[in-house]
């Protein structure tokens, strides 16, 4: 499997060391690099899980506002791990705004960036108000989730974000070592199929909500987002301010809503 490999272990208990293998997810550098006005420009390192490149590439660029659309992406060259993307001129690629300085982790998705404004500054669309979920469609997004996250019941070691219907039903599921990533491999697989803006669906996360997973869910257009985890203080503010129904602490049976109350109906 893809994103997927074994390593030599030994279990050891009080008693008895025995060797084995065991599978771990990959986390492997990608270099990329966008060419605009005939200007190549690197944007650095990122840590992920490979496999679904061309959609985390589609993502993050959408997601930090250097595309609004996927026709501004004239190509994408694969060479093992690096990674060229050639851009339109329509494009509003600002080399300034968008370098990164640094390597981005597994676990932080603005490392490398000098200001987070940019990022508070960049508006998705208007949220829609018309999708209510209870407790029986927030029970069925759980399961989506979980019978979705083909790598981590490998091993153990990847975050989820996944698309559901207003009934809690999984439209489409991303897996990577980086929760940031996973939420840019399916914003970029909705961008290729012309779903963004997202209007009445629900994104979940399978950890806890940090800011640049509610930042990049208001740039798509999710008016809820459900998380296994707790939130971080700016996500919550941020929710807040865009009017995003925010929930953690998922379960089946109960929930901690942070923002956005009214699309979450109490009964049937």
């Amino acid at each position: 499997m893809v994103g997927v490999e074994s390593r030599s272990i030994v279990k050891v208990t009080n008693s008895s060391a025995i060797r084995n293998t065991d599978n771990v997810c990959t986390e492997s550098p990608l270099s990329l690099s966008v060419c605009f006005d005939n200007v190549e420009h690197s944007l650095g390192l990122l840590m992920r899980t490979p496999g679904d490149d061309f959609n985390l590439i589609r993502g993050l660029l959408y997601s930090e506002g250097i595309i609004s659309n996927n026709s501004e992406i004239e190509k994408i060259e694969l060479d093992l791990n690096i990674h060229k993307v050639t851009l339109s001129k329509n494009s509003i690629f600002d080399p300034d705004k968008h370098i990164r300085k640094l390597t981005m982790t597994s676990s932080c998705g603005i490392c490398g960036k000098d200001s987070i404004s940019n990022l508070l500054h960049l508006h998705g669309p208007n949220l829609s108000n018309k999708i209510n979920i209870n407790m029986e469609i927030i029970s069925n997004a759980i399961q989506s989730l979980k019978n979705g996250q083909v790598m981590f019941s490998e091993t153990g070691g990847t975050h989820a974000c996944a698309r559901l219907d207003k009934d809690g039903n999984l439209i489409h599921l991303s897996e990577d070592v980086g929760r940031h990533n996973a939420m840019d491999k399916l914003i970029g697989n909705a961008l290729l199929n012309n779903k963004i803006p997202i209007n009445d669906e629900i994104v979940i996360v399978s950890g806890r909500c940090s800011f640049e997973l509610v930042q990049k869910s208001l740039r798509a257009g999710f008016p809820i987002i459900l998380a296994l985890g707790a939130p971080t203080s700016l996500a919550v503010d941020i929710a807040m301010e865009h009017g995003m129904t925010l929930a953690c602490f998922v379960k089946e049976n109960k929930i901690t809503v942070f923002s956005g109350s009214r699309r979450i109906m109490l009964h049937q």
